[in-house]
């Protein structure tokens, strides 16, 4: 069996270990210049002048652009305001204004990046300097509702928030925070640009193949089919690669000045400001509830910094409004300006850091009851939305909890803090649940037949590195009746078929059903062909008494009589070619659509030094039907992983002095690493979901990280009996 579901290994793996594989910046381009991004060394103020004398001395020189001399763009782009959420607000050198530190200035192009990259560094540039918000508790003192949080209100109400915490028993009322964290993939953001006449062809890291294509066409006030956009890898997004940022079209716009292709790849410190990042959060939460457990009020309120220049919330509020029961609820988010990098979306934007501080707030609500937090959420299980009032399209989270429980071993742990030990160490056990939205958009896929038997499927998508290619194949394979090794997909050009963005957990949900339907689009013309031809042992029946399997059309009342694809297609003449589309339609209306799980984590705490470790994590998922077991679990086992560096390792610290992040770098922004990590069980409940799209398959890019943070931080407290509600989880906040 190699069709979906099956734990085949990547189609793409022998191309990324041999070297064969071009990552964006990797492209051999003939007369390719190189350039290099400069950016300010202020939060605040403006360019007053940029002195390039001494940067006209280093050989191979070929440009120095900015504000001063920029090509103009169009009236309507000028200013880089592009619709969110795929778009920023883009700094393009047509202002000299400063809003953030490492905010771009300047670009140096030269003949050779060594070459570049001393010419940027002996730029000489005057600022006039202005006052700047950089301390987050001066920020907090004006405060806006933004307009939306995603597609959903900035602020819910239902029954009487005052009523239900004066007619409750046990009350918490709590802050956490989590801090402002950096995209940091293996790729850093890289642009390749060619122009020829008023075509462009962009070679992007991206997650949106044809945002690319659409936001750079606008910025230059040309046809979308004038901009080719190529990706065919990702070396990681998680949320920063999904929006253009301005490096891209400052790329294009070096190429077009100089008439010759240019490539810009940005430095590590660069991914921490430009590129976005996620936002710090301060998130009160109140419970109340009655002393068998029974929630009757909750609140969570939410304050997030976002830039100068544009609006972006971190959607705290959202998980909330759906988890548990609660008559009584409100949720709010509020934004506080500060001269710091536009926020945007990082793994689980809201679920990650919003599940941090709900899971966390329900675990303490155990604690004053003196009952176990799993049968806690238990008692507030739910059996619809209750924020939409809709039923769930599938919801297996009880088997999560029981199977999760189960093998994490549960029922013997000592509830009291600091109770359990082994050797010097303290031993905690916490638990929490995890979800995220199951969402989907439409996508277009073509296929083509050829004589040799061999089909090729594409669409306009991109592979982040988790398994696109793969899972694509399968689907295809499946749907067309072929073995995986006669299947090609393609991805990564915009020149494709319609795809969407690859966030929100939405590639397989989305671009599947259109492989799926461009897979059975195929045969229905196949069949076509061969009814129709008198040469096929098909001829003259009718397409409902046809079959199909192993790559042959055969005839339901007479299996024997049967043709191969192949030869269909060869008597045809040409390779035969469909395109199909699918699409969402009115489910979200009448289901609510999430999935769930149940993570189990164990830390061990060194009483002498604070020293906290993860010996094992447990995490049981609904999450449909998987598309491949073995992809499938690598990426809920990295978004555990990913949960592991969000309680204990990640933090941008900002200099308040200047804006500048003092850690942007991998060598002093921690993240977890082999050592850090040791047992981790992944467990996937079996779930039929016929409501969520045609394959049944839910998002599992994210869900993973959620959970994670607040099971570690409750894990913690049972330890060592201190509550930590600021993450991240270092040892100086123990001792």
């Amino acid at each position: 069996m190699n069709g979906i579901g099956a734990p085949i290994n990547r189609t793409d793996a022998w191309a990324k270990v041999s070297g064969a594989a071009h990552y964006t910046a990797e492209h051999h381009i003939e007369n390719l210049a190189q350039a290099v991004l400069v950016t300010s060394t202020i939060p605040s103020g403006r360019v007053l002048r940029i002195d390039d004398s001494a940067a006209k001395e280093v050989p191979g020189l070929l440009l120095v652009m900015t504000p001063q001399n920029a090509m103009r763009l169009p009236k309507d782009t000028r200013d880089g305001k592009i619709q969110p959420p795929i778009g920023r607000r883009l700094t393009l050198l047509q202002e000299d204004d400063i809003y953030y530190n490492n905010q771009p200035i300047a670009v140096v192009v030269a003949d050779t990046y060594e070459h570049a990259r001393e010419a940027a560094a002996r730029l000489r540039i005057e600022y006039e300097r202005k006052d700047a918000v950089l301390d987050f508790e001066q920020a907090k003192q004006d405060l806006h509702p933004p307009e939306k949080v995603l597609t959903e209100d900035t602020d819910t109400r239902r029954g009487d928030l005052a009523d239900g915490l004066l007619a409750s028993t046990v009350r918490i009322d709590a802050t956490y925070t989590t801090p402002i964290e950096n995209h940091n993939p293996l790729e850093t953001h890289s642009t390749i640009a060619e122009w020829d006449g008023d075509k462009l062809t962009i070679h992007e890291s991206t997650q949106y193949m044809k945002g690319v294509q659409r936001i750079v066409a606008s910025i230059f006030g040309i046809p979308p089919e004038n901009v080719t956009a190529i990706c065919p890898y990702t070396g990681g997004g998680f949320g920063s690669k999904g929006s253009i940022w301005s490096h891209g079209p400052l790329t294009a716009m070096a190429a077009k000045m100089l008439g010759r292709p240019v490539k810009l790849s940005l430095d590590r410190n660069q991914m921490f400001g430009p590129v976005g990042q996620r936002p710090n959060t301060e998130q009160r939460y109140r419970f109340g509830a009655l002393d068998d457990g029974r929630i009757l009020a909750s609140s969570h309120d939410t304050i997030a910094y976002t830039s100068m220049i544009e609006d972006w919330i971190e959607p705290c509020g959202i998980v909330s409004r759906m988890m548990y029961e609660s008559p009584n609820q409100q949720t709010t988010h509020r934004l506080a300006k500060m001269n710091l990098g536009t926020p945007t979306f990082m793994r689980a934007p809201g679920e990650a850091t919003g599940s941090f501080a709900l899971e966390s707030a329900i675990d303490e609500l155990a604690v004053q009851l003196n009952m176990d937090p799993l049968a806690l959420r238990l008692k507030n299980y739910t059996e619809k939305d209750p924020g939409k009032d809709l039923p769930w399209s599938s919801k297996s989270l009880r088997q999560c909890y029981e199977i999760g429980a189960e093998r994490f071993g549960w029922k013997d742990r000592k509830p009291q803090p600091r109770s359990m030990k082994q050797g010097n160490k303290l031993v905690g056990w916490g638990m929490a649940t995890a979800t995220y939205p199951t969402n989907r958009s439409a996508g277009e896929c073509s296929a083509t037949l050829h004589p040799d038997g061999s089909a090729l499927f594409r669409s306009a998508t991109q592979d982040l590195g988790t398994g696109t290619y793969t899972v694509m194949t399968q689907i295809a394979a499946d749907s067309i009746c072929l073995p995986v090794e006669q299947v090609r997909f393609e991805l990564g050009n915009s020149q494709m078929p319609e795809s969407p963005v690859s966030g929100g957990s939405t590639t397989v949900a989305s671009v599947g059903p259109a492989v799926q339907a461009a897979g059975h689009a195929l045969r229905l013309k196949l069949a076509g062909i061969a009814l129709a031809d008198q040469a096929s042992p098909l001829f003259g029946v009718t397409a409902d008494q046809i079959g199909f399997e192993h790559g042959e059309l055969y005839r339901l009342d007479e299996p024997a009589r049967r043709e191969s694809m192949a030869a269909i297609v060869a008597r045809h003449g040409a390779p035969v070619e469909v395109t199909a589309k699918a699409e969402p339609g009115d489910e979200k209306k009448k289901y609510s659509m999430h999935a769930f799980g149940a993570v189990f984590v164990e830390v061990t705490v060194d009483e002498d030094l604070g020293e906290i470790r993860v010996p094992r994590v447990v995490g049981v998922y609904g999450v449909g039907k998987l598309m491949n077991e073995k992809t499938g679990y690598s990426q809920l086992m990295g978004g555990i992983v990913w949960g592991i560096g969000l309680a204990l390792f990640e933090e941008t610290v900002i200099d308040k002095r200047n804006g500048r992040a003092v850690n942007g770098n991998l060598a002093e922004y921690h993240v977890p690493v082999n050592a850090d990590i040791q047992g981790i069980d992944v467990q996937i409940v079996d779930e039929d979901d016929p409501h969520v799209n045609p394959l049944g398959a839910k998002g599992i890019g994210e869900i993973g990280i959620t959970g994670v943070g607040a099971a570690i931080a409750n894990a913690v407290y049972h330890a060592t009996g201190k509550r930590v509600r600021d993450l991240p989880i270092t040892l100086d906040k123990l001792l």
